[in-house]
Parts: structure tokens; sequence; C-alpha cells
């Protein structure tokens, strides 16, 4: 059996999310479903992680096992992206494994990146691509807020309660919020994260950025553990998967 690791790009808008679920189309399922055809044999894919309905991913990580060795890198891209051509996934690259290797556990940092329009207008060209938020947002107040977040810490807050991880401890290793514009892009580097994580801190760091919150009331919120204490998440057109690094 070879080993081989695909990076994946997808706009998540029309996908119950990454994994297969019974209510809906997923990328997974889609992804299988090619490589099956193409392989002349079941393909099951590991994904890096479960990006939720409506989540779009630069570069998610995935591997599969299959007894066909893949001989032209480029031939077999081309193809695989003919049998997706229907559905907005691409396949970027492929690269040949050791067994040991695993989307999932190999992973030592994930980035993720959320997008955010601050503009009255509606939007036209990326809409379902960005979180479109008509009230000005104070960035400064934002970055204050997002220098707590950042190191080892109790993320219960941002946890959704669905969430089926262990322990609630993460370790941040970066939060920075860039503006250009009237764009502004947060990004968010770590091992792992909780379910629901990166978007619950878009949306607490949101409500700095309204005025909604003080910091005393993000770090209250953030201290006590609780999910009801924390603001609405952050939608998930806003949210892309950018990178996963071994």
């Amino acid at each position: 059996m070879f080993t081989y690791q695909i990076k994946v790009e997808y706009f998540g808008a029309n996908f119950v999310g990454w994994q297969i679920q019974k209510n809906g189309v997923s990328v997974q399922e889609v992804l299988e479903k090619a490589l099956s055809n193409f392989l002349k044999n079941k393909v099951l894919i590991v994904g890096s992680g479960r990006t939720d309905a409506g989540v779009h991913a630069h570069e998610q990580s995935a591997h599969f096992k299959t007894k066909k060795k893949i001989l032209d890198k480029n031939s077999f891209i081309n193809s695989i992206n003919f049998f997706l051509k229907k559905h907005p996934i691409a396949i970027l690259d492929i690269k040949k494994r050791s067994s040991k290797f695993h989307a999932r556990y190999s992973a030592n940092k994930r980035i993720y990146k959320y997008y955010i329009v601050n503009r009255v207008p509606s939007l036209v060209l990326e809409k379902n691509k960005v979180w479109h938020i008509k009230k000005k947002l104070n960035i400064n107040a934002m970055k204050e807020g997002a220098k707590l977040l950042k190191g080892t810490h109790n993320f219960s807050t941002f946890r959704s309660s669905s969430c089926e991880s262990k322990s609630p401890v993460k370790t941040l290793k970066k939060v920075s919020i860039k503006k250009s514009k009237k764009k502004i892009i947060l990004t968010f580097i770590s091992k792992s994260f909780l379910q629901q994580q990166v978007r619950s801190m878009v949306g607490a760091l949101k409500y700095l950025g309204e005025g909604k919150w003080t910091l005393s009331d993000f770090k209250k919120a953030f201290k006590s553990k609780k999910r009801s204490m924390c603001a609405p998440p952050a939608p998930p057109c806003g949210l892309y998967l950018h990178k996963v690094k071994y």
C-alpha cells in the first residue's frame, strides 16, 4: 500500500463541512468518490481536521492509502480535478509519504485566517467569502483582546458545546490582526483548535471592536470558562483553513 498526502482548496458555502454526513454533501465525500473512480478501488480520506459547514480552505491537508502507485504527479492532479470540476474543489498538490504519515496526528501547526470587510455598502464580489460588518470596528481595541488570547489557556469559553476534544487547554502560538483599507485579516496559529474556537474568538473580538464589550468584559468572559458568557460566534463564511504544517 502507498500513502499519499494531498493539498486541497475548496469553497465551503455549499457543503455541510469536511466530514461525511447524512444531511448533505461534504468535501470528504466528493473527494473520496473522485479518487475511488480514478484509482479503481475504494479510497478513504483522512483530513487534518474537520472544517464546519460554510468554512473554506486555501490548503486543507489530507491523506489516503492505495495499492496503485501514482507515477505522474501532474497527470494525476489534472485527472482528479477533471472529476471534481462540477464542485468548487481542487487538488493543488500530491506527495508520497511514509506509511506512518497521518494528516491529522502528524501535523504540528495549523493556520487559520478570518476575513472581515468593514464597510457600509453591500458585498458583491466577496459575498459568502468574508464577514460583512457595517459598523466601524476599533482595530486597536481588537488587538488588545487578541494579545490576551496568545499563549496556553483554558479556552472553554470559546468551545462549542458539541466539542469532543478531551481537554479545553490549547496553546495559541500567534494571534494577529491586520487591516488593509476596508478588509481586516485575523490570523490564528496553533497545533490544534477546539470546535468553533476560531469563530468564537472572532465573535468576541468583534464585540470589542464594536464597543459592546470593554477589555474588562472580554477578560471576564475568557476567565469564566463558560460558553454562555461568549459572544455569538462569527459566521463560517469568513473562515479559511489557510495551511497545515508538519
